[in-house]
């Protein structure tokens, strides 16, 4: 087996979009954006993106009741190439394991 995994934070910047696929398994969609500060080759540099995100299955759709945008969360799963409707290709993170960053509010 060949090793994909991926752990992302950072903050859900599109509204989340629930559906459910014909067999029945929920998913939820949503846009992560993170930024960081990273050290590379001894220099110190900002890391910016914006991650497609999924969530999947019956077990993982009680956390998604509880976010929106502005949530702060950590991901964890595999990465895929999904094809858009425009036909372009764009990475996409299947999260299997998420958690809630708590704001301190």
């Amino acid at each position: 087996m060949t090793a994909n995994r991926l752990r992302l934070s950072g903050t859900v910047c599109r509204m989340p979009l629930q559906k459910v696929s014909p067999s029945g398994i929920p998913h939820c969609q949503l846009v992560l954006e993170h930024r960081s500060q990273q050290e590379e080759a001894g220099f110190f540099r900002q890391a910016w993106c914006r991650m497609p995100v999924i969530i999947s299955g019956q077990a993982n759709q009680a956390i998604t009741q509880h976010i929106t945008v502005g949530t702060q969360i950590t991901v964890e799963g595999f990465i895929c190439s999904h094809q858009g409707r425009n036909g372009l290709s764009k990475i996409v993170l299947h999260a299997e394991q998420i958690e809630l960053i708590d704001s301190g509010d």
